[in-house]
């Protein structure tokens, strides 16, 4: 890669981590080992495992990596919009610290910006390791009636898209978090990730935003991307939890018209926080088994 592709990278690559384990270093291999020019921002949130530490001592002569160290955990969205404003690209790839990113799936999703107009978001089938797709990969959005439709298994329409994922670019009122890229002056139109979430439903949150914004969210569905179980959420269940719960209060107060009247918004509240405290005793038994 020559110095002026390594200064001025049509994509960056941002990478946030959280104590997210060995998983963080398949990762960045897996960028790196694209031949994509690009820049990898690595920011990490103050992780305790050593592991960004140790991926820059490995790295330090490939300029095509920055890592940038928080002096707390800031969440997701916060730390990503640090990421942003020491960022080159025009293009921003946002990517879970548990992902592997193969060069052809790179090439397709930027071929997709390239080609598609009035481009917001895009993202990709995220996998599980037998190949499974995550239903969070193509979803709409949570108001509180598909939220029920799909808490009671109802047949009324719920959040996620019943049905096999598509095989090709297809509209979608939200997508994964994992694997999401956007351009660079959609991102700064949208003021970044709402900070008021730390960690879970921020996607969703930026999803939506875009929309309204009038730009449109694609779903690549011939892009798989294969995303693992985080590192922070296998050893902090109850942390992760409590924050996806926050995260979901705050999404319905903001887009959900049913939060308009006091006592449906009541009733959210207390079911959000009541499935929190009835979750804990099982995740606390699972962690003892390990």
């Amino acid at each position: 890669m020559s110095a002026l592709d390594t200064a001025t990278p049509a994509l960056t690559v941002i990478v946030v981590s959280a104590d997210s384990g060995p998983s963080l270093r398949d990762c960045v291999n897996s960028v790196l080992a694209c031949s994509t020019p690009l820049e990898l921002l690595l920011i990490d949130n103050k992780s305790g495992d050593g592991v960004p530490q140790a991926i820059a001592r490995a790295r330090e002569k490939d300029q095509r990596l920055k890592v940038i160290y928080n002096h707390a955990n800031l969440g997701f969205g916060p730390a990503i919009n640090r990421a942003v404003a020491q960022a080159h690209g025009q293009a921003l790839l946002i990517l879970n610290p548990d992902c592997l990113l193969e060069e052809s799936a790179l090439q397709r999703l930027l071929a997709v910006l390239a080609t598609e107009p009035k481009v917001g978001v895009i993202g990709a089938v995220v996998c599980d390791a037998k190949g499974v797709p995550d239903p969070a990969s193509y979803r709409r959005d949570p108001v509180m009636a598909r939220a029920l439709s799909t808490l009671f298994k109802r047949n009324d329409e719920g959040v996620n898209i019943d049905g096999s994922m598509p095989d090709h670019v297809v509209e979608a009122e939200a997508i994964s978090g994992a694997v999401m890229l956007m351009p660079r002056r959609v991102f700064e139109w949208l003021n970044g990730f709402d900070e008021k979430y730390f960690l879970h439903c921020e996607d969703l949150d930026i999803c939506r935003r875009a929309r309204d914004g009038g730009w449109r969210v694609l779903l690549a569905g011939d892009v798989r991307v294969l995303h693992g179980k985080g590192g922070s959420s296998r050893h902090r269940p109850v942390f992760v939890s409590y924050h996806k719960h926050r995260g979901m209060w705050r999404w319905f107060r903001k887009f959900d018209p049913a939060a308009q009247r006091p006592h449906v918004a009541a009733t959210v509240w207390l079911g959000l926080w009541a499935h929190f405290l009835l979750q804990i005793p099982g995740q606390w038994y699972r962690m003892a088994k390990r």
